[in-house]
């Protein structure tokens, strides 16, 4: 071997251990993040289903032979529009029997008020006369039975002749009274035709039942009778969807409950139209919680027109706004160490080529991300993870900066809720 080979060998050797002795004591290189300021966006996905306000089943109170149902599936109604139609040949005919008998009872209670008093009234006027005429008699009588001209006898007749008189007067003067607008034949014949005419309005009402009407504006949702069935009250004939605000309905774990309010802010996309997202709002958190699936029923309101393409009982996601940040301090969820115990965690910051613990208060969290209220500071390197161990030396592979709306998935919950 040459004196140049060798030397060549003895120096490559050096090189090779100098550099695995740089390798071995060199700081390692960990994955951090840079601490900045940046919006931060809570959210609650969860799923919903469209909800009338008011639907309703239509049926009949009266039974009877359908014979035409007037509306399809799917129409739009009005306000009472006819709906259904009852066989109503025979109530027809109740009803025209109740009407003559209230004009009869009309009809009698006018006689009394008119020719009835006219007639009581003459004979009124005739009982008197015949009242005078018989006491002159008696005075006539009186005289001449004083002077002996006429026997006790005729005495007698005069004066049972004023009696029947005065009977036939106080008989006379009882039905004018009868017959006045307080009189009991007055008012007997008013009850008369008081109770005629309850008759008649009954018999309009069972009549009205033979026709089922549309209750509001609406759509029809089934239709569940045809014509030739008999139907039975408290069967339903028909489902509606009476006009009114949409809401969509939803289940959410319950877990989740302290993250919404009444007002809240969210978006909505049809399972069916994807492409087609709307904005909805929190409109009210059930006080009651389901104990079976441990899950609450949320409303939400449309601010807006609701789209044309929502159905009843749709699909939808629904993904809510439960708190914004519009600039905060933010650390990746990633970063924290160890089990976080109410609003503190742990992160382990690089400072001058070491590890060091650093204590946080944390304020909203998501999935991803966590508003940090005190223990860094903008520009503070945070490591990934929780290696090295503080104390050590350690070089930082910066990632890309913590923040802007959180996303990525987390266990579903009943009703697929999910936080973020």
């Amino acid at each position: 071997m040459s004196r140049r080979l060798l030397i060549a060998l003895l120096v490559g050797s050096a090189l090779l251990a100098g550099a695995a002795a740089w390798w071995a004591t060199r700081a390692p290189r960990v994955p951090a993040v840079v601490v900045q300021t940046a919006p931060l966006v809570r959210t609650l996905l969860f799923a919903a289903r469209v909800a009338a306000p008011q639907r309703v089943e239509l049926g009949a109170t009266v039974t009877g032979r359908v014979t035409a149902v007037l509306v399809a599936e799917g129409a739009s109604l009005h306000a009472g529009q006819p709906l259904v139609q009852l066989e109503d040949a025979e109530l027809r005919a109740t009803l025209s029997q109740a009407q003559a008998t209230a004009r009869q009872a009309a009809a009698r209670l006018a006689g009394l008020r008119s020719t009835g008093r006219s007639a009581a009234q003459a004979t009124v006027a005739q009982t008197d006369s015949t009242l005078l005429a018989a006491q002159a008699d008696l005075h006539r009588t009186r005289d001449l039975v004083a002077q002996g001209f006429l026997s006790q006898a005729r005495l007698d007749d005069a004066q049972r002749a004023v009696a029947v008189a005065q009977a036939q007067q106080a008989g006379a003067s009882a039905q004018r009274t009868a017959l006045g607008d307080q009189g009991s034949d007055v008012a007997q014949a008013e009850a008369q035709l008081a109770l005629a005419q309850a008759a008649v309005d009954a018999a309009t009402a069972r009549l009205a039942q033979a026709r089922l009407l549309a209750p509001a504006d609406g759509r029809v949702l089934q239709r569940l009778v045809e014509p030739g069935q008999i139907v039975q009250p408290g069967r339903a004939l028909l489902a509606l969807a009476l006009q009114g605000p949409v809401q969509l309905v939803g289940q959410v774990d319950e877990r989740y409950l302290g993250q919404l309010q009444p007002g809240q802010p969210a978006s909505v996309v049809a399972d069916a139209y994807p492409g087609q997202r709307f904005a909805a709002q929190v409109l009210l958190i059930a006080p009651l919680v389901d104990t079976q699936r441990g899950a609450v029923e949320v409303k939400l309101a449309l601010p807006q027109a609701p789209p044309a393409f929502l159905r009843e009982d749709m699909t939808l996601s629904v993904e809510v706004e439960t708190g914004r940040r519009e600039r905060a301090l933010v650390v990746p969820t990633a970063t924290l160490v160890g089990a976080s115990t109410g609003d503190s965690a742990r992160v382990h910051v690089l400072r001058d080529g070491r590890v060091e613990a650093r204590t946080l208060r944390l304020g909203l969290r998501t999935l991803d991300g966590a508003e940090v209220l005190s223990g860094l500071a903008a520009g503070d390197v945070v490591l990934l993870g929780g290696s090295p161990a503080p104390g050590q030396r350690a070089e930082a592979d910066t990632a890309a900066t913590a923040g802007g709306k959180a996303s990525g998935g987390s266990g579903a919950a009943p009703g697929n809720a999910t936080g973020r």
